[in-house]
């Protein structure tokens, strides 16, 4: 653990997303999204009114962000530098994960209920979203940025993947023996998913090309994330239940094993990666001045070698 960013302010959270150009870390806070500088800690401002706020994801060559509105069936695009919204996009009935994809350059938003996924082009917010239907409750996503993504459906147990020019469901795999994957994370240079499942604290290895399954550990409780680091090769769940970080690395024989388990904070169960620096933010509680738990973004990254 290396820094404590101390926010407070009410409500609870779901997902965060780093910017590594801007330097900032985007939170969803329930009814708003907290802008917050990664690198002092200090809140840069808040995009208000997005009703169930779930994940966030930012255009920067467009000066533009999306935050999902789940409450309101709707997606928020706001401006990068005011914070302020500036059109309401209909989405599904609990949009709630979202990503940017490079490859086709659209925003892929996808529903928890309805198992739809709104894909909106960024450069043209006047035209009407195209809608994909995959089936099942949506969670967390990945893009290759080669044309491909993956998302999970906890319900279903199983990761989709998707063609993201083409916009049609690829292949279906399972992830058994995990069970209610909602985090991935992706190895893009040997092609590998790493997928966190809250139904019964496993991490999941995932070839993604062909599904295979290449391994299996055990995590903590409470999974809704993961991250993986491409310079240190490490693979990270966050375990919100047990206030701990699973950190997973492949050994020398293509096993891959938990070589650490991080003391983290109170329902610290999400996390975002910066891949320029390496470091990984999680939210969750912390005591407070007043003894009373605050809200908190946790900074974790390598220890310095001796």
């Amino acid at each position: 653990m290396l820094k404590t960013f101390t926010l407070g302010g009410e409500g609870g959270w779901d997902l965060l997303t780093a910017d590594p150009e801007a330097r900032r870390v985007y939170l969803s806070r329930a009814t708003r999204v907290m802008v917050v500088d990664a690198d002092k800690g200090t809140l840069l401002g808040e995009v208000a009114d997005i009703s169930g706020a779930h994940g966030v994801a930012v255009v920067p060559e467009l000066n533009l962000g999306f935050a999902t509105a789940g409450k309101d069936k709707a997606v928020v695009v706001f401006d990068l530098k005011t914070f302020k919204a500036v059109k309401k996009i209909p989405a599904g009935p609990k949009a709630d994960a979202i990503l940017h994809d490079p490859a086709s350059k659209k925003v892929f938003a996808f529903d928890n209920t309805d198992g739809s996924i709104t894909i909106i082009d960024p450069a043209a917010l006047d035209k009407a979203p195209v809608t994909l239907a995959v089936g099942g409750k949506l969670e967390l996503a990945v893009a290759d940025g080669a044309g491909r993504l993956y998302v999970n459906v906890e319900d279903k147990s199983e990761v989709v993947a998707i063609d993201t020019k083409a916009l049609k469901v690829l292949a279906r795999w399972s992830v058994a023996p995990g069970a209610e994957p909602t985090g991935i994370a992706l190895d893009a240079a040997h092609k590998r998913l790493f997928i966190g499942c809250g139904g019964n604290a496993k991490a999941v290895i995932v070839d993604a090309e062909s599904g295979k399954v290449l391994g299996s550990v055990d995590v903590g409780k409470g999974v809704d994330g993961a991250a993986f680091d491409a310079q240190s090769g490490l693979v990270m769940i966050p375990n919100g239940r047990d206030g701990t970080l699973s950190v997973i690395k492949e050994g020398p024989a293509g096993e891959f094993k938990v070589i650490q388990t991080l003391k983290t904070a109170t329902r610290a169960r999400t996390v975002a990666a910066d891949p320029t620096t390496h470091l990984v933010y999680l939210p969750g509680f912390v005591p407070g001045a007043d003894g009373k738990d605050a809200f908190a973004v946790l900074v974790v990254g390598l220890a310095e070698k001796k």
